[in-house]
């Protein structure tokens, strides 16, 4: 297995070394005191990280589609899907050695997503999806954290499109997974009240990276996909909580997270071209 290491040098050689980048038209700063291949490993590890966040949402939501009976088959589908990207994240972020305060992070991350895997492997109860949804909760906070400690490294301003469009990823799946504990033997107000703010986060971020100026074909093309997709989701979860409305949830919520991770993915490209 290769080892990628980060070596850190003092400011005076870092500047030396600093360099004007430009990506779709934009100047961007890449001043990385570290090799170009750990930069490149970088941009990975954020999304991978972000991606965290959304997985953590997305096995809760999941789990409590299995409890309410909503498309079962899908839902277990869905839940093993983000078990397997899961510990394939873990995987690729292993083949590099990470400054010692990012480790401990990383190490919080598998901790807290082994205690949730281990509670999805029970046959679902009202109690159980009450202790997945915290336990998704805990996995994600220890994913946000990690994933700024190495938005921090990037020090790029891409890196902070790649976390933005990542936590896209994850507002979806957690409306979904709260727009379920809505439903009848799960009412939660807190939930209710969790939902509306991230409608309103979601749009706000959707508005900030269509204005971002980073910009290719592609990354167009998702953003327009993005907003024709949020209408359809935001219409679902605005509906009652009934079979129709957690069938409309379920399905809108994945159809907009494949976009959104479609144009994560572009952003990490795009922070390639500038650490590389």
């Amino acid at each position: 297995m290769q080892k990628i290491h980060f070596t850190f040098t003092s400011n005076r050689a870092a500047s030396r070394r600093q360099a004007l980048r430009t990506v779709a038209g934009v100047a961007l700063m890449a001043a990385l005191p570290l090799s170009a291949q750990a930069r490149l490993a970088l941009s990975t590890a954020i999304n991978r990280t972000a991606r965290f966040r959304a997985l953590s949402q997305r096995m809760a939501k999941a789990y409590a589609q299995l409890f309410l009976g909503v498309l079962p088959d899908r839902a277990r589908e869905v839940l093993t899907t983000a078990r397997q990207l899961v510990h394939s994240g873990f995987d690729e972020l292993d083949q590099h050695e990470w400054p010692a305060d990012v480790a401990k992070l990383l190490a919080e991350v598998r901790t807290q997503s082994g205690r949730l895997e281990a509670l999805t492997a029970q046959a679902p109860t009202k109690e159980l999806v009450v202790q997945v949804a915290v336990q998704s909760d805990r996995m994600m906070d220890a994913a946000n954290a990690a994933t700024l400690a190495l938005e921090k490294l990037a020090q790029g301003g891409t890196a902070k499109l790649v976390n933005l469009a990542g936590r896209q990823r994850m507002l979806t799946q957690r409306m979904a997974k709260n727009y379920n504990l809505q439903a009848p033997g799960l009412d939660s107000k807190a939930a209710r009240d969790l939902l509306g703010a991230d409608a309103q986060e979601f749009k706000r971020a959707l508005d900030e990276l269509g204005k971002a100026p980073i910009s290719t074909p592609a990354i167009r093309t998702q953003l327009d996909l993005a907003q024709g997709q949020w209408v359809f989701f935001d219409a679902a979860v605005q509906r009652q909580t009934d079979k129709r409305g957690l069938e409309a949830v379920a399905t809108t919520s994945e159809r907009l997270l494949e976009v959104m991770n479609r144009l994560t993915d572009l952003y990490e490209v795009a922070l390639k071209d500038v650490l590389g």
